[in-house]
This record gives structure tokens, C-alpha cells and sequence, in this order.
């Protein structure tokens, strides 16, 4: 068999290379080829603030900029204080779960600086 890389999702290895995507047929996954963990670009690798640091759970940071909260008028303002962030696994494109006074929000890290 050819070195095709496992589905991420059913870890099933009956994939196939679509245009610039790996598919699975026997879940309709689909995954860049480019983001394939054979290429060390895997998405588990660490989360990275603005400035290129480290983050964990349980860390707090400090926000870089004015963030809109889609569908209601809230808005976070930067230099907001974040304590005790989680990053949760499979999350999508937003890296960090976090709680402030004005609720629960997931948000990337790229909007944020380790404290």
C-alpha cells in the first residue's frame, strides 16, 4: 500500500489524495495535505502566544487587542487580564478556551501575550 497518511478523525487508512486535500471515504474527512502529520505540521503541536511563547493551561495572559464578540455588542478591550486558560484538543482555529467577567469565550492566541 502507498504511504498515505491514516485518517485524523476514524484512523481508518483508506484515504486518497483530492486537488490540495487528503479525503476519507469512509468518514468524508477531509484534511490538508500540507497539514499532514507526516510533514511535522501536525495541529497538536503548542499553542504560541503573539510573541511566539508557549502556552498551557493554567496560564494567564493579557490581550493585544480590542477582540468583537460576533452576534452580541460585547467587546473585550485589549490589555484584559485572562487568568487559568485551557487548551482544549480538536478545538478548530480557536486555540484557547477562557472565562472573563463577561462570560465563557473561545478565542486564538495570536491575539494574545503570555503574562
Amino acid at each position: 500500500m502507498s504511504n498515505l497518511p491514516a485518517c485524523p478523525q476514524c484512523t481508518l487508512e483508506n484515504t486518497y489524495p483530492d486537488g490540495d486535500n487528503y479525503v476519507c471515504p469512509d468518514c468524508g474527512f477531509e484534511w490538508l495535505q500540507a497539514a499532514s502529520p507526516e510533514t511535522g505540521e501536525d495541529a497538536s503541536g503548542p499553542v504560541k502566544d503573539a510573541n511566539g511563547n508557549p502556552l498551557a493551561d493554567g496560564d494567564t495572559v493579557i490581550l493585544i487587542k480590542d477582540l468583537k464578540v460576533k452576534g452580541s455588542s460585547i467587546v473585550l478591550k485589549k490589555g484584559t487580564k485572562i487568568k487559568g486558560i485551557r487548551l482544549p484538543d480538536g478545538a478548530g482555529d480557536h486555540e484557547v478556551d477562557c472565562k472573563t467577567d463577561q462570560g465563557a469565550f473561545m478565542l486564538k492566541a495570536e491575539f494574545m501575550k503570555k503574562a
